[in-house]
């Protein structure tokens, strides 16, 4: 056929887990042109003179050297990766520089800057990055000891921060970060933070318990399952229709303990699930400040929401943004019920719009924004409530930065929203001794707009089709 499909990895995560994505390209192709091709398949816009491949062998987890395929390192770049005998799987690893230049983010610090930009080199420490930054910022009178630099990842599941040692090298840690995964690198901010003497307090979003039991229920089912301990844990009722409990623990090692056990456990033959939750300080916020919510689900329609859920990652707070599939949206709503003004973004279909507003309706009435705007991006496969609001048939593309300012300048309009009640029904005749118990009635939330009726129709029998053979109902 004239092509090769080849296994690329973008780091040893990838390799440990099995996980890489497949390029085709043709066999004359030079090594750019497969360097360039691995790159675009893992959406890595930077240069690819700064990239290289390495065959996948046992050795190159452990070596920095790249094969050379030539035997000639100054044509390293000129022949093709092809020979006769080719390895099917390579990895992008990233050819080693003397200098950087990294952006500080300044946190907390009032300074009327997004970042600044540094030049590091192969001397530079966590100690000396602190010492130059502070002066870009204008805080160049205060002590080193009151910062610390902050390295924080922003993974498709969760936002993790770890707290970098003074005398830790950074273009090293660089290289072990690319390492580990050259998308990671694109995930990492490092942030210059101010040391502040804070109570210890994790919020933990635990869900996936049995609904509509009582608070003492739930007690002692979190004292049988998770053994927690009631003198550094307390516990705040999320929600007890869907059965969502959030721990407030004083301790980390308690913290981590129950987080880890959570993912362990089922109750009733249903796995639990554990949020953190982060804190959001809402004295903080100026008064005029609107933030924005972001819930995405990553499955809906074309399945564009993982690379939403990184961009808003990037371009906003990574806190505010959560995946839908890890907890539902409950846990973004509580991250959010001290904030007096926000905005709600959700990044789905119609199923997953009226998801979020029917979180939105059982937690109303512990936000102090009770009320909340909701826009839409439509991810869904046929995204009806999205094009009667005029957000759009269907998301296919657009650059998020431009998805955010729709978002702020949208005008806030009105939609029916119906809760009905639906009686028990008649028990069936012939049932076992002569007696059945009557179905219970149900209560469910609707979006009311003008139709025709035969619109519904069609959604609904699409809908039963997509739930007999979801593998074929995957495009718009």
């Amino acid at each position: 056929s004239g092509k090769q499909t080849l296994k690329i990895f973008d780091g040893n995560d990838a390799v440990k887990r099995n996980q890489f994505r497949l390029i085709s390209v043709p066999r004359i192709a030079k090594n750019e042109e497969v360097v360039e091709a691995a790159l675009r398949a893992y959406y890595i816009n930077d240069d690819q003179q700064e990239y290289e491949l390495q065959t996948f062998t046992q050795q190159a987890l452990l070596s920095d050297d790249v094969i050379n395929r030539n035997d000639a390192a100054e044509d390293s770049n000129l022949g093709s990766v092809f020979r006769e005998s080719v390895p099917e799987a390579w990895i992008i690893r990233a050819k080693p520089k003397d200098e950087e230049v990294i952006r500080i983010y300044p946190a907390w610090l009032k300074v009327g800057m997004a970042y600044v930009s540094l030049r590091v080199n192969k001397d530079s420490t966590t100690q000396t990055v602190i010492k130059e930054v502070l002066p870009l910022l204008g805080r160049q009178t205060e002590c080193l000891q009151n910062f610390k630099l902050v390295e924080v990842l922003m993974g498709s599941k969760q936002v993790q921060r770890m707290v970098l040692d003074n005398q830790e090298l950074i273009l090293n840690r660089l290289k072990d970060i690319r390492k580990t995964s050259i998308r990671q690198m694109n995930q990492t901010r490092f942030y210059i933070v101010e040391n502040s003497k804070s109570v210890v307090r994790v919020s933990l979003f635990v869900g996936g318990l049995p609904p509509q039991l009582s608070p003492e229920e739930y007690t002692n089912i979190l004292k049988e399952e998770l053994a927690i301990k009631s003198k550094k844990c307390t516990k705040q009722f999320s929600s007890l229709f869907t059965g969502a409990v959030v721990l407030e623990i004083s301790c980390f090692s308690e913290a981590e303990r129950i987080y880890m056990l959570v993912k362990d456990t089922t109750v009733n033959d249903k796995p639990l699930n554990a949020v953190v939750i982060p804190e959001v300080v809402a004295s903080k916020i100026p008064q005029n400040c609107c933030p924005l919510l972001v819930f995405v689900n990553p499955k809906s329609g074309g399945l564009k929401g993982r690379d939403l859920l990184y961009s808003f990652r990037k371009l906003l707070n990574p806190h505010q943004v959560f995946e839908l599939t890890n907890g539902g949206p409950l846990p973004g709503f509580h991250t959010f019920s001290k904030v007096p003004s926000f905005r709600v973004l959700v990044c789905g279909g119609d199923g997953t719009v009226g998801w979020v507003l029917g979180a939105l309706e059982e937690i109303r009435h512990k936000l102090v924004c009770s009320e909340p705007s909701v826009a839409i991006l439509p991810l869904g496969t046929g995204n009806d409530l999205g094009r009667v609001l005029r957000w759009g048939a269907g998301y296919s593309g657009e650059d998020p930065y431009s998805i955010l300012i729709s978002v702020d300048e949208a005008d806030d309009v009105l939609m029916d929203r119906w809760t009905i009640l639906l009686d028990a029904e008649e028990p069936a005749n012939g049932a076992e001794n002569g007696v059945a118990e009557p179905e219970p009635p149900k209560i469910v939330q609707m979006n009311n707009y003008c139709g025709l009726g035969i619109d519904a129709e069609l959604s609904l029998d699409f809908h039963h089709a997509r739930e007999e053979e979801p593998g074929k109902f995957n495009s718009r």
